[in-house]
């Protein structure tokens, strides 16, 4: 029923995590970025925008949704799961949600970008992300000192922030003093829904520095700026 146009990165996490959540069908379309993929005129016509992941919803006559906010919110509502349906419950989730969208992912992104891929070391601008970045998850972990979850129940909240968040390390940013964030990514990272999720459509390489990945994420920079 569902098409995934999708890569290892975490924005491609936050629709396969959210899709085996709820158990139903799809088929995975991977992309490489590094051949740009997703610059393709049959991709641009799934997502003007040309980044992933998208889908296309072939049982809603083909409909094509960009952008892994969005996603989530139109696969959590039609499915009538991790998304609350009273007013005040479900703009908890997007507040959380779209603190994620607009803050975790744009700062960390940049984090990664010159900790790990710029070709020359800018110190001020490692300096400026990554405690942007941390200043971030103390947000979180002070909301999870007496919450569970971001927002009441599991929900797609707690999936697009934990697909960022759980990748800390390679941003060059320490959790070792946020105990209630560390508690909440373990929780999460212990789904089987997670688990299936994130090697979807293959296993992140992060393992000995990540070589392969840094030298993708250079070349990609590159060829093409704001493709990641």
């Amino acid at each position: 029923m569902i098409d995934l146009y999708t890569s290892a990165t975490p924005n491609g996490w936050k629709a396969s995590i959210l899709l085996e959540e709820l158990g139903v069908p799809y088929t995975v379309h991977p992309l490489s970025l590094q051949k740009q993929d997703q610059k393709t005129p049959a991709f641009l016509a799934i997502n003007p925008n040309g980044r992933i992941p998208a889908i296309v919803d072939r049982g809603a006559g083909d409909f094509a949704v960009f952008e892994s906010g969005a996603i989530l919110i139109y696969l959590a509502e039609k499915h009538g799961r991790f998304l609350p349906t009273d007013v005040k419950g479900r703009s908890l989730v997007i507040q959380w949600l779209m603190f994620q969208m607009g803050g975790i992912g744009p700062m960390q992104g940049q984090a990664n970008v010159f900790h790990r891929y710029a070709p020359e070391k800018i110190p001020y601008a490692i300096e400026r992300y990554q405690s942007e970045t941390k200043r971030l998850y103390r947000v979180l972990d002070g909301r999870l000192a007496d919450h569970e979850f971001l927002a009441g129940d599991y929900s797609i909240a707690d999936i697009a922030n934990w697909s960022w968040v759980s990748l800390y390390d390679w941003a060059g940013v320490s959790i070792d003093d946020l105990p209630h964030l560390r508690r909440w990514l373990d929780t999460i990272a212990a789904r089987p829904a997670v688990q299936r999720g994130i090697v979807i459509p293959e296993p992140l390489q992060l393992g000995g520095g990540g070589e392969a990945v840094k030298k993708m994420a250079q070349s990609i920079l590159v060829s093409a700026p704001g493709t990641a």
